[in-house]
């Protein structure tokens, strides 16, 4: 069957640029694949660090409350005629190293913040520009 091939001068012209048609898509169809591989690490990676700061600040946050929570029972004990100095002990105000820890939340935050603010206006860059160019 080659042998049939090989002899029209046209039919051989026309296979060799079928396989190069063929190669060359196998090329774009990587590269694209390649792309999208490295979006939806850097969306899971982003969504990972979110997620993990939004757990932090919940928990910091509850933890607040909780605070909250115990001062109020507080100021309600010394009101009452007989005073429980117990409960108005047990509150006691934010430590230094509880204050460096939310301070390093915040920081984090809004560094991650940043972060995927940049990744995703880059994105939406890119994406603009493969728009314009086709």
């Amino acid at each position: 069957m080659e042998l049939l091939e090989t002899q029209d001068p046209e039919k051989k012209r026309l296979i060799e640029a079928s396989d190069r048609h063929k190669q060359e898509l196998q090329r774009e169809v990587k590269a694209m694949s390649d792309k999208t591989e490295k979006v939806v690490k850097n969306a899971l990676i982003i969504g990972g660090t979110l997620a993990v700061t939004y757990l932090l600040i919940t928990q910091l946050g509850s933890s607040k409350k909780k605070k909250k929570r115990n001062k109020t029972e507080a100021k309600a004990t010394v009101q009452n005629t007989e005073p429980d100095f117990e409960s108005a002990s047990s509150y006691s105000p934010p430590s230094f190293i509880s204050q460096i820890g939310d301070r390093l939340v915040n920081q984090a935050t809004f560094m991650l913040l940043d972060i995927a603010k940049d990744k995703l206006s880059e994105y939406l860059s890119n994406r603009k520009e493969k728009h314009e160019d086709s």
